[in-house]
């Protein structure tokens, strides 16, 4: 069962909006101002927030900030401005998605199962990624054995340390695949997303180097992260 938090400060709003998710399924927590929300979601990290934009004291925005500077937990804004750049902001500061009031319980219940849904095969990918396989990989000159915890480049073997050789190897099995900052840091690091956090830079300006020729394969994509160019 889905645990969701509802951030909003009108209460019958609030009481619909728990019937019609409770009714769907899910297990609701509610907060009528944002540092309550914050706080719920330290004491307990929700699977998806419904946050609010007009809240008294810390409006959504902030809160939507200070959740994101410590968690991708995903989130749906309620609004009532429909102007487009009041909606581009929310979604450059880390919604995930955008209601503008009114909306139908219906179409809120179908926003929340879609991005339980999306976030559900993100898990779910990230955890394939995280076991990967046992069988070593080639690039040209560079092969990785994930048994013995070796990298080796015209069979003379690199000194990685482990984050580097995961990192490494994560790109490798997936060669022209962008993988953003966020999703390293899930996968290789297994933390969650922290804001002006360098680093998945850092460790890739390190692995540059060590690959000498190489290195420039571990090609930057703008605006996403990395990938590994064949």
């Amino acid at each position: 069962m889905a645990d969701i938090l509802l951030v909003e400060d009108s209460l019958p709003l609030v009481e619909l909006i728990t019937r019609e998710l409770l009714g769907a399924g899910y297990s609701v927590r509610t907060a009528a101002d944002g540092r309550d929300a914050l706080r719920l979601h330290d004491q307990k990290a929700a699977d998806l927030i419904i946050l609010d934009w007009m809240l008294p004291g810390l409006d959504g925005l902030e809160v939507l900030r200070r959740v994101r500077g410590k968690s991708a937990t995903p989130v749906l804004m309620l609004t009532a401005r429909s102007e487009e750049a009041d909606r581009v902001l929310g979604l450059e500061v880390g919604a995930d998605d955008y209601l503008t009031k009114p909306f139908s319980m219906r179409e809120l219940v179908a926003r929340v199962r879609a991005i339980l849904r999306r976030s559900e095969l993100l898990q779910k990918e990230m955890a394939a990624d995280l076991r990967g396989e046992d069988r070593p990989v080639r690039s040209g000159p560079l092969i990785l054995d994930p048994v013995k915890r070796e990298a080796a480049l015209d069979s003379k073997l690199l000194e990685l340390t482990p984050t580097e050789f995961d990192l490494l190897w994560l790109l490798l099995r997936n060669p022209g695949r962008a993988f953003n900052r966020a999703y390293l840091l899930n996968t290789v690091w297994e933390q969650e997303t922290v804001s002006g956090d360098r680093a998945v830079d850092n460790t890739v300006l390190r692995l540059r180097r060590k690959l000498g020729r190489l290195g420039e394969r571990v090609e930057t994509v703008w605006g996403v992260g990395y990938r590994w160019r064949e």
